[in-house]
């Protein structure tokens, strides 16, 4: 999607730490013929990019996996040219999830448990150097919904289950836009 996005001209680099997720996103652009793109192997913490060498960075809930988001950002404000900008998708959450639900493998499993509060998540963005650091779209979720992520991944004991009940419609998926200004 991206490298149509950037057209003919554009160049999009896609990052992933796993050899078979690098090998299946291979295989996809040489089925949809796609010449514009190049998939580096690496982790979110330490982009295999040039500083200063990125128009955008595009996310879409990877961040959430993560336990230390703030260097995350700080790698993504490296990595950014002055006057670009970073677009991310990912869970947070509007109340603070607790420690036996936030420490289960399981629940990190399902991106539950890197869920930070929404307003720490943003600060973070901001801590790194990014401006005008917007939510531009908002999902609450169902706790419902969230049971069901956790179907055939992990099975919640009564006390997990109710945690997750209590979070009814206080864990978002949202969309962030931040720039990174002119110096």
């Amino acid at each position: 999607m991206a490298a149509r996005k950037v057209g003919e001209n554009g160049h999009v680099i896609g990052v992933d730490m796993t050899d078979k997720m690098l090998e299946k996103a291979r295989e996809n652009a040489q089925r949809l013929g796609v010449k514009n793109v190049e998939f580096r192997k690496g982790e979110i913490e330490d982009l295999p990019v040039e500083p200063s060498s990125v128009d955008v960075i595009f996310s879409n809930c990877v961040i959430n996996l993560t336990p230390d988001k703030g260097a995350v950002f700080n790698e993504a404000f490296r990595a950014i040219r002055p006057g670009g900008r970073m677009i991310i998708s990912d869970i947070v959450t509007q109340v603070e999830i607790p420690k036996f639900l936030r420490d289960n493998p399981g629940f990190w499993n399902v991106c539950g448990g890197g869920a930070l509060l929404e307003r720490e998540y943003l600060e973070k963005i901001r801590q790194a150097g990014f401006a005008d650091v917007r939510v531009v779209s908002r999902y609450n979720y169902r706790s419902e919904e969230v049971l069901g992520w956790t179907e055939g991944r992990y099975n919640p004991t009564d006390k997990e289950r109710a945690a997750i009940l209590a979070l009814d419609q206080r864990l978002s998926s949202v969309t962030i836009t931040a720039h990174k200004t002119q110096q």
